[in-house]
């Protein structure tokens, strides 16, 4: 259950992408004269488009209920909402409600067991649950005919509960819930959030991390969790939502009877929260395993009912919100003095958190960044934002959320929209005020807003590189014994779970294809439910065409596509693509590479005059390129003090001989010595040979039609012709001997370790891989499979572990992650060679799995394919893999003809238990002693030999 809200390092490692360089001698082409570009609508016609229209009924014992109907597809969001989060706790039970969100997961009186079987049962998507210091909710997508079922489990666990909340199944849920607390402590700048919330909003309800402390944790008694779910989890103190195929008068009924009879309980006291102001300035510094200094400074505001609060978002937006934010302008692109500025406001319902994020360059003194900050903040609020600025940030701001609004749950849907704003300003439709009220705001209330509380003293934390102290939270706990003897679960008393009538299977949109002018094939799928279109423009190269000399090559073209072209600068590009609503991106598999554009459909004919001068004519401007440049090297560098980037620099090593393009894998980010002697003409020529209509295939869901769109790219794209020699891509007929053994990385004071299993498989990826791929969701694949049953549920020594196969075009191998505690390496080795021993010996596909996986996965194919993004992927999907357009509409069939023997079969034939190389990233002092009772090599490579790109010796 994905429910820890911390800061997010990975996102560090995503964005602060920088070093520095000698300046290039060559000059950009000369800007070339703007063509005429399309204008965009006015931010106001957007709004219009976001509407969530709902009934809404309470039942005598005070459940609220909010009904949405969508028949875009036969499918059901239920989300229920209950007014408990950390702010709730007391001192002493930090915790305890994220705690309770997994216990709830854990199997009710009348539903005994993991929720996840019965809900995978009927094909559920979307299913999972979250904490945060405002609330605690559940969710889940079904089709119409599991509703039944969806709400006889809500309300079990809501009303017939405690009955199954045993010593074990706590001490179980601890168990996780400790290790997804150093799953997150184990990243780079992990410990940031806590001391923000200590030092900014110590003295509030929410002063203390959702997840809570290890001390408390390890406190709770059996008494202390069936008490605080007394206090707080009662119908009158919850919001059940449902969108999709049903209506209200179809609605009520159900919840009548499934919720009716639960009684009331205890409603949650709304704390008394105010927004506290520091003394004085305050700077903390703590030390990391980081590759660049991070300083965030942050004052406390307002949350999101309070008048400022949207003001305050719009002046954050501007200042480092937008791609053109005067942070980013001022200090990544002027100064170069940092690799990545941002600016947001974290708005929670009765408190809110301004932050400015800054990742300095290194080599550079941070002082002289902070007093960069200080002077752009000034600035600011001295002269305030401009009219287009604002305008800006309302369009992004409506444009993202009328894409969200597509699906009807999940983590963002139409469910969450009206939960929300129920629950924390009793008005379903407050998103669409607050958009209203967005693009209403002017530049004068932003700087006022601005004004009153930045001018208040400011909490900075800066990390820096260095060791990491010795912290208490990453002590690893033991299990807290039974207080007498093992309670038995209570007997459920309501009868079986509900029955599933039939579900038909999917008709997957029809996909039509056409070619423009010049040869390139056009693959589309119309798509209606909201006002957008998606395209993925994808070319034949992939990380398999960086030139082998000098990888980091394609990164680094795609990385500068979007950073201006010969008509518009990086700057008046980023606004450009603001005033649309458009996002423009670019990325990378092992086989392809992809330029994307998504944008509100009656801004389609501005995004693709922006996307099509990326893609044809990038400037890759000498200025912008070091810059950029200095943001990858940062990056690069940052994956080298990241558990997965090591371990992702180190399997391809292993997997893949020197001589085969996906060695090139191994390279993550680049080698920084190569990216820092690549120059513009590497740019440009591996643009024009990789970049071009003789590689590309154009991919778009839209609610417009083909003509329409065809015709639009067409008049931007019919014209374009290659140049010069395509690019070739190599792939020998040689394998490379796998040695089995371990490779321990060491990375000093981590309290998980990192574990990957992985071996080069035989499986032809063009080949029927359905009953392969099939075993594999019993062994390693989503949440009830083996591996993460055994690790995480039984042994609660992972916060999550699986495996699966990658479906390359010229190999496919299958890995095993599991990030597991520190003092349970060798033996969580140990037990995922067991399980796969087993699985693929004496112990193959058992019939319920076969039922199991068979009932879920041909059910779930409405949910699976709800939104354009999906639809989108599956058909790029189909076409790498050369399968039939229609492959997902009779997919169902070939679910239903599997057997047993043909799916042990395939397993057999694919994987060999004695075949795994090992890869562990984890404080070697602790972990080798672990290792050496495996009876395998055990080798340990330095961290710092990641960097390099030359391929490791087997």
């Amino acid at each position: 259950m994905k429910s820890l809200k911390m800061f997010c390092s990975a996102s560090i490692s995503a964005l602060a992408i920088g070093a520095a360089m000698p300046a290039i001698a060559q000059q950009a082409p000369a800007t070339a004269a703007a063509p005429a570009r399309a204008k965009p609508v006015a931010v106001s016609e957007l709004v219009k488009k976001v509407d969530i229209p709902y009934e809404a009924f309470t039942l005598k014992n005070g459940l609220r209920v909010l009904v949405h109907t969508d028949r875009k597809a036969p499918i059901v969001a239920v989300s229920t909402w209950y007014d408990v989060g950390s702010k709730h706790e007391p001192a002493g039970k930090t915790g305890f409600a994220h705690l309770f969100e997994h216990l709830m997961f854990n199997g009710s009186e009348n539903a005994p067991g993991d929720f996840f079987e019965p809900l995978k049962q009927v094909g559920a998507t979307d299913f999972n649950g979250t904490t945060s210091f405002d609330r605690t909710n559940y969710f889940e997508t079904v089709p119409r005919p599991a509703l039944d079922r969806a709400l006889f489990l809500e309300s079990d666990r809501m009303g017939y509960l405690l009955g199954a909340i045993t010593q074990g199944v706590l001490d179980e849920q601890r168990g996780v819930v400790q290790n997804e607390k150093r799953q997150g402590d184990n990243q780079p700048y992990g410990l940031v959030y806590y001391s923000i919330l200590e030092n900014l909003l110590g003295s509030t309800p929410y002063g203390h991390n959702v997840i809570g402390s290890m001390a408390d944790l390890d406190a709770a008694s059996l008494d202390d969790v069936k008490n605080w779910f007394r206090s707080h989890y009662g119908p009158n103190n919850a919001i059940l939502v449902l969108a999709g195929d049903i209506d209200a008068k179809e609605a009520r009924p159900l919840v009548e009877k499934y919720f009716g009879a639960i009684p009331a309980g205890p409603k949650s006291v709304l704390p008394k929260v105010t927004v506290p102001t520091l003394a004085a300035p305050k700077t903390v510094t703590l030390k990391d395993s980081v590759a660049a200094t991070l300083i965030v400074r942050s004052w406390a505001v307002p949350g999101m009912n309070d008048t400022d609060a949207t003001p305050l978002n719009v002046f954050a937006s501007v200042l480092g919100g937008l791609a053109s934010s005067r942070l980013d302008n001022e200090l990544v692109r002027k100064q170069k003095t940092a690799v990545r500025a941002s600016a947001d406001v974290d708005s929670m319902a009765q408190i809110g958190i301004f932050s400015i994020q800054v990742v300095v360059k290194p080599g550079v003194d941070p002082a002289l960044v902070e007093k960069q900050i200080d002077g752009v903040v000034a600035d600011l609020l001295k002269n305030g934002p401009t009219a287009d600025e604002v305008a800006r940030v309302a369009t992004t701001n409506v444009s993202g959320r009328i894409s969200g609004l597509e699906s009807v749950g999940g983590f963002g849907g139409k469910a969450v929209a009206l939960a929300e704003g129920q629950l924390y300003s009793n008005d379903p439709l407050f998103f669409k005020k607050q958009l209203e009220a967005m693009a209403k705001v002017t530049p004068a209330q932003a700087v006022a807003a601005a004004n009153k509380w930045l001018g208040r003293p400011a909490l900075t934390v800066m990390v820096v590189p260095g060791q990491r102290e010795a912290y208490q939270e990453a002590t690893a706990v033991a299990a807290k014994p039974a207080e007498g003897p093992a309670a038995e679960p209570a007997k459920g008393t309501r009868g079986a779970l509900p029955d599933v009538a039939p579900i038909g299977d999917l008709v997957f949109p029809k996909v039509e294809r056409t070619k423009l002018s010049n040869g390139i094939e056009l693959v589309y799928a119309n798509r209606n439910a909201v006002p957008v279109t998606q395209l993925s423009m994808s070319f034949d190269a992939g990380v398999a065409a960086d030139p082998s000399e000098k990888l980091g090559t394609q990164r680094l073209t795609l990385n500068m596509m979007d950073e201006g072209t010969t008509t518009l600068d990086s700057v008046a590009f980023s606004e450009a693509r603001e005033r649309l609503g458009a996002n423009i991106g670019s990325g990378s598999s092992a086989d392809r590479t992809y330029l994307s554009v998504d944008a509100p459909s009656p801004n389609l004919a501005g995004a693709l005059d922006l996307f099509a001068d990326v893609v044809e004519r990038p400037a890759f401007a000498p200025a912008e390129l070091e810059r950029v440049r200095g943001q990858m090297l940062t990056g690069i560098a940052q994956e080298l003090t990241s558990p997965q980037g090591m371990s992702n620099r180190m399997v391809p090593r292993v997997l893949y001989p020197a001589g085969s393009p996906y060695a090139k894998l191994a390279a993550g980010g680049g080698d920084p010595a190569v990216v820092k002697a690549i120059t513009r003409d590497d740019l440009v020529a591996w643009h024009k040979a990789w970049i071009r209509p003789d590689k590309a295939k154009i991919f778009v869901v839209s609610d417009r039609p083909l003509a329409e769109i065809k015709a639009a790219l067409e008049a931007r794209f019919g014209g374009w012709k290659a140049e010069g020699a395509a690019g070739t891509k190599s792939f020998a007929a040689t394998t490379q001997a796998m040695t089995p053994r371990i490779i321990l990385i060491d990375r000093p004071n981590s309290p998980q370790s990192q574990i990957i299993a992985t071996q080069l498989t035989g499986v032809d990826p063009f080949s029927d891989t359905l009953p392969v791929a099939t075993a594999n969701q019993a062994l390693g694949s989503g949440f009830l499979s083996r591996i993460n049953m055994d690790l995480r549920e039984a042994k609660h020594w992972s916060y999550g572990a699986g495996g699966g196969f990658s479906f390359l075009e010229h190999a496919v191998p299958y890995t095993i992650s599991a990030p597991v505690q520190a003092d349970k390496t060798g033996d969580s080795i140990k037990a995922i060679q067991q399980q796969v021993k087993d699985f693929l010996t004496t112990k193959g596909v058992t019939n319920d799995e076969l039922v199991r996986e068979v009932n879920g996965s041909t059910r779930e194919l409405p949910g699976r394919f709800e939104t354009s993004d999906a639809v989108l992927s599956g058909m790029q999907q189909n076409d790498l893999r050369r399968r039939p357009d229609d492959y997902f509409t009779t997919i169902a069939q070939k679910y239903r003809a599997l057997t047993i023997p043909q799916l042990d079969a395939a397993a057999r034939a694919a994987l060999d238990p004695n075949k795994f190389v090992y890869v562990v990233v984890g404080d070697a002092s602790k972990v080798r002693p672990q290792l050496d009772s495996i009876g395998l090599p055990v080798e340990v490579v330095p961290a710092a030999s990641l960097a390099s790109t030359k391929p490791a010796g087997n």
